[in-house]
């Protein structure tokens, strides 16, 4: 499965865009309140939505101890994330389902590269230091280009929080940049640690200002926070690229990313994005999910909902 690519040039940085965002926190949940009571996806609604999560997937695994093995076999889920018995009792044998990606550390980008050969799925390397983004500014700037030069079609960067935490937003436009530069043409996925930030208010700065610098997609957390995605900060989040978009045309994609294991979780990611942002958000080329057991819990559903009988989770191994 293949999705237009969006890419973001940026813009100058305008100061003068963030000194209106102001965020109703109130209202931001009693939106989210809202999207929560509507009436459940059912039927072939939720068939064709827990399809399109799973497109939509960064399958990842960032763990110590990873091995080329378990890479190879992450990799191998990727390709074919759902048996094909239980896409053939949905007249979705031959779909050419995939996942939207396969994300890694650098040291694992070849092997990914390798195990993907010839099936369009692109391998993402977390980068600049990941997951604190602490490390010298020409170390991270090092580790984007060697990423890049390995075979990653994107790169995952860390932010600095610090700029965030401060107000320096022209510093985090100026790193921003610099990471946007490095990548090259690889697609930059912009990680911003929402749960570190203190406010939704500078959540939708972050946004903004990151992508005046040119990241093609914003994502909420490495996963490895104590508060990763929420549906209130994707709300935030999606509004900015609403407003971006207003601004100047470009589209950017949205990736929310750790915390999300559950098949009715990622339904309700969707339906926000469907409903705040439009049709072409429900495709892997503006919109992924950072995770790693959500796929487990969606093939569950997936058998559940073809055979009528409850399917267990051993049943359905990711690597």
């Amino acid at each position: 499965m293949t999705s237009p690519q969006y890419v973001n040039v940026g813009t100058d940085f305008h100061a003068d865009w963030l000194e209106d965002i102001r965020v109703n926190k109130s209202g931001v949940e009693r939106r989210v309140a809202a999207l929560g009571a509507a009436r459940p996806v059912s039927g072939e609604a939720q068939v064709a939505f827990l399809l399109k999560a799973i497109s939509c997937i960064d399958l990842t695994t960032l763990a110590g101890d990873d091995t080329p093995g378990r890479v190879e076999r992450l990799c191998a889920k990727a390709r074919n994330p759902v048996r094909r018995d239980i896409l053939a009792a949905f007249d979705m044998a031959d779909m050419g389902l995939t996942t939207g990606a396969v994300c890694v550390y650098h040291g694992m980008i070849e092997t990914a590269v390798k195990a993907l050969e010839g099936t369009g799925i692109p391998v993402a390397a977390v980068s600049t230091g990941f997951p604190a983004g602490l490390a010298p500014m020409e170390t991270r700037i090092e580790e984007i280009r060697r990423s890049v030069g390995a075979g990653a079609a994107e790169i995952d960067i860390v932010v600095t929080r610090a700029h965030v935490l401060t107000g320096n937003w022209p510093a985090l436009y100026a790193e921003v940049k610099a990471f946007k530069e490095a990548c090259g043409a690889a697609h930059m996925k912009a990680i911003l640690s929402t749960g570190e930030h203190g406010s939704l208010t500078e959540v939708a700065r972050a946004s903004m200002v990151v992508m005046m610098a040119g990241a093609d997609f914003i994502k909420t957390s490495t996963g490895m926070e104590a508060v990763n995605a929420t549906l209130p900060v994707s709300l935030v989040m999606a509004r900015m690229i609403r407003d971006f978009a207003d601004r100047t045309g470009i589209k950017v994609g949205y990736k929310p990313a750790g915390g999300i294991r559950k098949a009715a979780e990622a339904v309700r990611y969707l339906v926000l994005m469907k409903e705040e942002l439009g049709r072409d958000w429900l495709e892997p080329g503006l919109f992924r999910f950072g995770a790693s057991a959500l796929l487990g819990d969606i093939e569950r559903q997936l058998e559940t909902l073809a055979t009528g009988i409850p399917s267990a989770p051993w049943r359905h191994a990711m690597a």
